[in-house]
């Protein structure tokens, strides 16, 4: 049961994960997925997150 319940929760953070790197992409930003981080690379990137509103919501679950 307990595996079960890991495996759930292993693949809900997974499909979140890949949901928010296609929102990034879908904003011009690459990112990708190591291990259980996102990382997103851009040049002005820093500017263009306290900026844009609809790119910081991305990671919050803003999709």
């Amino acid at each position: 049961m307990r595996a079960q319940l890991v495996a759930l929760l292993e693949a809900r953070a997974e499909r979140r994960r890949a949901r928010i790197v296609a929102g990034l992409a879908d904003m011009g930003v690459p990112a990708v997925v190591e291990g259980e981080d996102v990382r997103a690379s851009a040049p002005g990137l820093a500017r263009r997150w306290w900026r844009n509103l609809a790119l910081r919501d991305v990671g919050r679950g803003g999709l």
